[in-house]
């Protein structure tokens, strides 16, 4: 199992980085490809055209984006009704516009809009696969549009199709056209007479009705017709019969840069419309930097406001400061994330650009210019700092948070002295007051220590300084470039500075590939305790399953008091605590929260496996996701009888196999060593016909130091030992339980029952209260169709998932006893995180860390 894992997780490392290296060629390619469609482009012809859009033209680009966006608002109206889960506009209008106006700049939709939607409908009752099944129908429904906007422009264009140098045949173009349109219409008629609803792998998603099928065309095709309008009307004097030509180019643009999964599809987009439309490309080239502001960035920053002002409604107490701080703390790493990468973009492509030459000139005047070449290299280097540091802050490090201060401070002065570019300092100060206003969110502790960093966003960087390059190299295209360049020093040498400052950035970079800072100190190993220490707070243990700290795969967080802990391990990011703390109750909600900062500081996720009602409120309190696990079966011994029709079963197999000469005994722990070479070949016979082998953290193992720490119930036959289990006992006789319960062939049936039967009869002989049975996993959850995701899949595991582990079986097992029923939980986070430490809570029982204990760390007698 392990290596399994390993093999998968080293293939998605792979396909990461794979992605991410095509991400960043597709980037290059296109930045090529612009480098190509602009030979001919100067900046001064560019920003000449840009000063001839019109007020009216911007106007009227705005109208054309707020439609657009109002259609993609339908998206999520219309897949809330297809899933059957209606919400009003308002809350769809808001779930939509966040998602698309983070989508949309960023890319890779299912991370970054799928995250706003989750948020918006969460809160608004939904749960994750609706919000998954709405994600889909609205992605369905994007490319509807887009393939119906394209195949209705085949149809309607005159004439051949030129797209660069390439020739498309009028014919050709109508038939793909017709193509498209047949597609539509067979999707409209399958879901008129098909079934309602399609599948995957026990996930499925409805099919909508006819008329919603065309209504998803239909506002799709609105959407993408305002989306391109407001793009077509910002190019000076472009004629209307060009509007089939255009419509078709930006269709085709918007496929292109979703393939790529390149972020925003910048650069992508832009070479697929200059090549595409027949216009004079420095206008449109123009019209697409001004389009790129109003129709992407714009709506951005809208969105952005839009999310902070829901979790505000959701989080914030009116008129209370201290809850203005804890909603800023909540949220500011990653909005300060991105806002610190923006801001390095931004000094980025300032040092690419030349700067404006007034201002230049009176900055001369007071600033002796080495002091201006300085503040330009400086900027630039702040930049590539600012890029390196946002992953930093969005971990909450108190390093990333100090260092990036500093640098936007640093950035702003900069920025006034390499040529009064007071805009960039205004973001820069204002970047750095809101991590001053919200340094309190980041707390973590910073290490020299490196880990890999992430395929995403080592692209991220590669894409924005690939791109602040192009536009230096675009900007100074006109200049000869040769060796003196690097050592010209002049108020109007402006690529000078621009070679000057790439090479800082490139040494920046190099030395940040060897020194990978702002990451989280490592998990220490100890934590671990003494046998006595253990054996201490054991003695006052209500539950057996306190054994479990002897299995010698656990660390202990102990109180202050040391009359309790909290038994857990580390795998992964997650740390895992193992059922209910152990001993003085008073201590349990101290020793949860210190390992809840444990695990946050670590920048770990926390798990709770297997508690019950005592930890419950603590939990709820903590602000975890509260998952039902099952329920746990408790015998109270002193009504416990074999007598009545409800316990004949037992009763007979009981006297039957005393009958055939089957004999208990209970074998005291100083004994056991001794009977090992009895003991270990049923535990090999009985783990080899189970296709089986040894586990841990929930339970023990067949270990000789461990074995060795508890009493031993076993059953003979002729003298010679068929079954056995280690017996788990509290000190004040409070409850009685088994771990390890093995058998052989030569064991008469029911054996276990036996051997069950036999120990609680022992126990109620010696006054112990109860027994635990232990617990039957996912049973007790009704599975309605108005539960949580995980109660419905629960429940149906429990009722057709006899082949996968016979959860219903065990459950009528452990029935015979006539038990009393008591809950057990999981408590963790939220969403995605829960299921990752699930995995991880899997993996550490398939191959737990284990120590080899000594026989020392026995609990005191009983």
């Amino acid at each position: 199992m392990r290596d399994r894992l390993a093999r998968i997780v080293a293939v998605a490392k792979r396909r990461a980085w794979l992605a991410s290296a095509l991400v960043v060629m597709l980037v290059g390619l296109g930045l090529v490809a612009l480098h190509h469609l602009t030979r001919e482009i100067r900046l001064a012809d560019v920003a000449a055209a840009f000063d001839r859009i019109g007020r009216g033209q911007v106007v009227a680009a705005l109208l054309l984006t707020v439609l657009s966006y109002l259609a993609l608002t339908l998206y999520d109206v219309l897949a809330l009704r297809i899933v059957g889960r209606p919400l009003p506009w308002r809350t769809a209008a808001l779930g939509s516009f966040t998602s698309y106006t983070l989508s949309h700049n960023l890319g890779l939709a299912l991370i970054t809009g799928g995250s706003a939607r989750y948020r918006v409908y969460t809160a608004a009752g939904l749960d994750g696969p609706d919000v998954a099944r709405v994600v889909a129908i609205a992605g369905a429904t994007f490319w509807m549009g887009v393939l119906a906007v394209a195949g209705g422009a085949l149809l309607v264009h005159a004439g051949p199709l030129p797209i660069a140098t390439l020739v498309v045949p009028e014919w050709v173009a109508r038939l793909i056209g017709a193509g498209i349109a047949i597609a539509a219409a067979a999707f409209v008629a399958l879901c008129a007479a098909g079934p309602r609803q399609v599948g995957w792998r026990g996930w499925s998603i409805p099919l909508p009705t006819a008329r919603q099928a065309l209504a998803q065309i239909g506002i799709a095709t609105l959407d993408l017709a305002a989306a391109a309008a407001a793009l077509f009307v910002l190019i000076p004097g472009a004629a209307p019969d060009l509007l089939p030509t255009f419509v078709l180019a930006y269709a085709l643009a918007i496929i292109v840069a979703l393939i790529s999964h390149v972020p925003g599809g910048v650069g992508v987009f832009e070479a697929v419309v200059l090549a595409a439309v027949p216009v004079d490309r420095t206008a449109l080239f123009a019209a697409l930097i001004a389009y790129r502001v109003l129709y992407y960035l714009l709506p951005l920053a809208l969105g952005i406001v839009a999310l902070v002002w829901h979790e505000g409604r959701r989080r914030l107490p009116a008129k209370a400061m201290a809850g203005a701080r804890m909603l800023a703390d909540g949220i500011a790493p990653p909005l300060l994330s991105a806002a610190c990468f923006g801001g390095g973009t931004v000094l980025l492509l300032s040092g690419s650009l030349p700067a404006v030459p007034g201002r230049l000139h009176d900055l001369t005047e007071w600033v002796p210019l080495p002091f201006v070449e300085g503040s330009h290299l400086a900027a630039s280097l702040v930049g590539t700092g600012l890029l390196l540091i946002a992953p930093g802050l969005y971990r909450r490090l108190d390093g990333a948070f100090h260092a990036a201060r500093a640098l936007l401070v640093a950035g702003a002065a900069f920025s006034l002295f390499k040529g009064i570019d007071y805009e960039e300092a205004v973001v820069c100060l204002t970047i750095a007051a809101l991590l001053q206003w919200t340094r309190g969110a980041f707390y973590r502790r910073t290490a020299l220590v490196a880990r890999p960093l992430s395929p995403a966003f080592v692209a991220s960087v590669a894409i924005v300084i690939g791109g602040a390059i192009w536009v230096g190299f675009f900007a100074y295209k006109h200049v000869d470039y040769s060796q003196r360049l690097w050592w010209q020093f002049a108020v109007g040498d402006d690529a000078s500075r621009f070679l000057r400052a790439s090479l800082g950035i490139g040494v920046v970079l190099g030395g940040a590939a060897f020194l990978r800072l702002f990451l989280p100190a490592p998990v220490r190993d100890g934590e671990t305790a003494s046998d006595e220490e253990v054996a201490a707070v054991l003695a006052i243990a209500e539950r057996t399953d306190a054994m479990l700290a002897l299995t010698g795969d656990k660390r202990f967080l102990f109180s202050t008091a040391g009359d309790a802990f909290v038994m857990y391990q580390v795998r992964g990011r997650s740390w895992i605590a193992m059922a209910d703390p152990v001993g003085a109750r008073a201590a349990w909600p101290d020793l949860l929260w210190r390992l809840r900062a444990m695990a946050d500081a670590a920048q770990g996720r926390l798990l709770l496996y297997q508690i019950g009602a005592g930890t419950l409120e603590i939990a709820i309190e903590m602000g975890l996701e509260i998952v039902k696990y099952g329920e746990e079966a408790i015998v109270d011994l002193a009504a416990f009888t074999l007598e009545g029709s409800a316990m004949r079963s037992l009763r007979q197999t009981h006297r039957r196999l005393v009958r055939d000469g089957v004999t208990f005994d209970i074998v005291r722990a100083a004994e056991v060593t001794t009977l090992l070479p009895q003991l270990g070949p049923v535990s090999d016979h009985w783990l080899t016909a189970k296709s089986q082998r040894e586990k841990g953290f929930s339970l023990g193992r067949f270990d000789p130091a461990y074995m060795a720490q508890f009493d031993c119930a076993v059953a003979r036959m002729n003298g010679r030992i068929v079954a056995f289990a280690n017996v788990w006992a509290t000190a004040d006789r409070s409850e009685l339980s088994v771990d390890l319960m093995r058998h052989d062939d030569a064991a008469p049936s029911g054996v276990m029952d036996f051997l069950f039967v036999s120990l609680m009869l022992w126990g109620q002989a010696n006054a112990y209260r109860r027994f635990a049975l232990g617990l039957a996993p996912l049973s007790g959850i009704d599975g309605r169709r108005s539960a949580p995701a995980w109660g419905r899949i629960a429940g149906l595991l429990f009722r057709h998932g006899e082949k996968l582990y016979g959860f219903r079986g065990l459950r009528a097992y452990k029935e015979k006893f006539q038990p009393l029923w008591a809950p057990r939980y999981i408590a963790g986070p939220r969403g995605l995180a829960l299921v990752q430490g699930l995995r991880d809570l899997n993996a550490l029982i398939a191959d737990p860390p284990v120590r080899r204990l000594s026989p020392a760390g026995a609990p005191p007698p009983r």
